[in-house]
């Protein structure tokens, strides 16, 4: 059993993490920081667990655990690991936005790999720190890298994505408040957001030049899941668009590709992403969904601590929807 550490625990990605670690056959939590509610019970800021645990945050780390995932806000995680050093031996894991990039992967020594599996695999397995992607991003480049593999991405894509209001983070906001949120769909950040960055500098690991990306963020009125669509110009047939993406994602633990329709619950509260094409004249229709929680974070980070720890990829995340 390794032991890991949680910094930032008391929000949604701390309280997902500490839910599936609590049941990981080969984990177990030996701290979770929090500055906010340091000696409080866990199940304080996550009444779920009542029953589950009886583990307290704390105000202290130890920086001799084999593993720490950081849940910090973007730009935090930097300052920390600066303030808080720890171990040589100690994989870091951070879930926020800071190491993403190629130009900010290093910090004082330590080079972070780009943390999504379908694409980054071998390199995670032998990795010391990971950076998490941002679950907009996966659930876009889950969506298109078959399309870039097979250097299909020379045209414009339009890509179109919800997510629900989990996704803001628990800190309280304006547009977060269930009176704003409730019967209500907007759109924010149109064509800028900041996980484009990470999106195409994937995208262009596999496709040098590819089509320019247009993408609107819209917010949900539902708690948890992304559904995005995206489209672009594509020549082929839908039997060789689907067996494109089956050959891609074959050894993929958790990317889906199905025929069928897909919708959110089908992936809400699991660590699946699943991929449904269509096509209408000479356009390409790749719908994806997932959870923002879990494939979009915690979910993502533990198959990437299985990955790095030579485990098997789904330990600790055989979890089920509930599509009723």
């Amino acid at each position: 059993m390794i032991k890991v550490g949680i910094i930032g625990g008391s929000g949604y990605t701390g309280g997902e993490l500490i839910r599936i670690l609590l049941n990981h056959p080969k984990a177990k939590i030996d701290f979770v920081y929090s500055t906010t509610r340091a000696d409080k019970k866990i199940t304080t800021a996550h009444p779920d667990l009542l029953g589950t645990t009886d583990l307290s945050f704390t105000g202290t780390v130890n920086p001799d655990v084999d593993v720490v995932f950081l849940c910090l806000g973007h730009g935090n995680s930097t300052k920390f690991i600066k303030e808080n050093p720890f171990s040589e031996d100690t994989r870091i894991i951070d879930l926020s936005n800071d190491f993403r990039l190629a130009e900010d992967a290093l910090l004082d020594g330590k080079t972070f790999i780009y943390g999504l599996p379908e694409l980054k695999k071998e390199e995670i397995k032998s990795a010391k720190y990971i950076a998490n992607p941002g679950c907009f991003a996966t659930a876009i480049q889950l969506a298109l890298l078959p399309l870039a593999k097979a250097e299909l991405l020379n045209k414009p894509v339009h890509i179109n994505a919800v997510t629900g209001s989990t996704g803001a983070g628990a800190s309280l906001a304006p547009t977060a408040h269930f009176s704003w949120r409730n019967n209500n769909v907007s759109w924010y950040k149109p064509f800028t957001h900041q996980h484009l960055g990470e999106i195409e500098e994937s995208l262009h690991s596999l496709q040098k030049d590819t089509g320019e990306l247009f993408f609107l963020p819209n917010r949900g009125n539902f708690t948890r899941g992304i559904l995005a669509t995206a489209y672009t110009e594509f020549n082929g047939s839908l039997e060789e668009a689907y067996k494109l993406y089956s050959d891609f994602y074959k050894e993929a633990a958790f990317t889906q590709v199905t025929e069928e329709n897909i919708h959110l619950k089908q992936v809400v509260n699991t660590n699946q992403c699943h991929l449904h094409l269509h096509k209408h004249n000479n356009t390409l229709l790749i719908t994806s969904a997932l959870d923002n929680l879990l494939k979009g974070a915690s979910g993502q980070a533990v198959q990437n601590m299985n990955l790095a720890f030579g485990w098997e990829e789904d330990a600790g995340l055989q979890l089920k929807a509930g599509v009723f």
